[in-house]
């Protein structure tokens, strides 16, 4: 693979870096400070920005107002807003955007898109099955009622619900003997639809799904094979993305302050303890970038490899798991004290890295998806 990025690949990232830049890390509603979610809703103002930069458009055609980038792209954007602790569904809704693109008719397309690349429509995504711990497409039912599918079923810690004014949620088809997944565009006030809130480890609005009888139409779901893979392996690489941006910026924090900080009349970066420990957690910040970048280019081009493009992403993610919670840790550790002072925003990406480890799935679900992989596709 290539490394080097693309001149509208390196725009989108600096479109982002210019986003961004009025993004105080330090005014994030802190999980710490506040008693049930931080906020009721994401920020609206940083999401016109986004807007207006064609920052939710990204990854749409031009005939949809879109630049017609790719999963690379999307990444570089991702990077750059984790590092601010940017509170949007970017992900969510440029993944379910690309989906539908991709993989939806053209009536959905013309229906949806164009409005969801202005920010004038908003769309999350079910993809943590019923308990956070079982494949998100077994946790809901499709069955046929004439032309229009029926849904039936409970997503939970789904992002941005309250917010959204679309969820697409993957459903497994029943009764047919296919093993195969829709995916169905489902209203937040759709009749049958229940939201229960949760609090995620950052201080975010989640909500549980309950279907009782969903009916959705033919024209809002995606039946085409593959689609909910291709989904879920782009929120996967996504959220490495966001791991990475993350953890970048922890670690110049940390740089910084043990740069300033003096014990015995020297800084304490000096001393060999520290330095290892910094040097170790930008080793981890390396690895997390190579194995990001090799599955974001799976996905962005198709190319085939000695495994499914779902092992590139299954060592991401287990890099971007294990190595942003590493950094976090070490990070706490070299502030001592400090680092636990909500004036200061250490903490804020503390909690957001444990969100981030365990979102779609921790380490260890990955390893075991890698193991079945290499079982059924052997190295020579």
């Amino acid at each position: 693979m290539d490394f080097t990025f693309s001149e509208e690949q390196l725009a989108a990232a600096e479109a982002a870096r210019g986003v961004f830049a009025g993004v105080a890390p330090d005014s994030v509603p802190s999980p710490a400070l506040t008693t049930g979610a931080v906020a009721e809703t994401f920020d609206r103002e940083l999401w016109s920005r986004l807007a207006g930069a064609d920052l939710l458009s990204l990854l749409l055609g031009e005939q949809y107002g879109g630049a017609g980038l790719d999963a690379i792209a999307l990444c570089l954007v991702l990077r750059e807003s984790a590092k601010v602790l940017a509170r949007v569904p970017l992900l969510e809704h440029s993944a379910a955007t690309a989906v539908v693109q991709a993989h939806g008719g053209k009536e959905l397309g013309e229906r949806v898109l164009a409005r969801a690349g202005r920010g004038e429509l908003v769309l999350t995504v079910a993809a943590h099955g019923r308990t956070g711990h079982d494949p998100a497409e077994l946790a809901v039912t499709a069955r046929r009622d004439g032309r229009a599918w029926v849904l039936d079923g409970v997503q939970t810690a789904v992002s941005w619900a309250y917010d959204a004014d679309l969820v697409l949620v993957p459903a497994h088809i029943e009764g047919t003997g296919a093993d195969r997944t829709v995916l169905a565009l489902v209203s937040r006030e759709q009749d049958g639809l229940v939201l229960a809130e949760q609090i995620s480890t950052s201080g975010e609005r989640l909500a549980e799904l309950r279907l009782q009888s969903v009916r959705v139409e033919a024209g809002d779901v995606v039946e085409a094979g593959g689609a909910w893979e291709w989904l879920l392996a782009l929120l996967a690489t996504g959220t490495c993305a966001q791991a990475l941006g993350l953890g970048e910026r922890v670690l110049r924090m940390t740089s910084e302050y043990t740069g300033k900080r003096e014990q015995f009349g020297y800084p304490i970066a000096t001393f060999q303890s520290v330095a290892v420990q910094a040097a170790d957690r930008y080793i981890d910040l390396r690895a997390m970038e190579a194995t990001l970048w090799q599955a974001a280019w799976r996905i962005a081009s198709g190319a085939p490899g000695a495994l499914p493009a779902a092992g590139d992403v299954a060592v991401a993610k287990i890099w971007a798991a294990e190595g942003v919670r590493r950094v976090v840790q070490t990070a706490q550790h070299l502030h001592g004290g400090f680092g636990a002072d909500t004036d200061y925003s250490l903490h804020r990406y503390h909690a957001w890295a444990k969100h981030l480890e365990l979102a779609l799935g921790p380490a260890a679900a990955y390893e075991e998806t890698l193991g079945d992989l290499l079982a059924a596709h052997p190295l020579s």
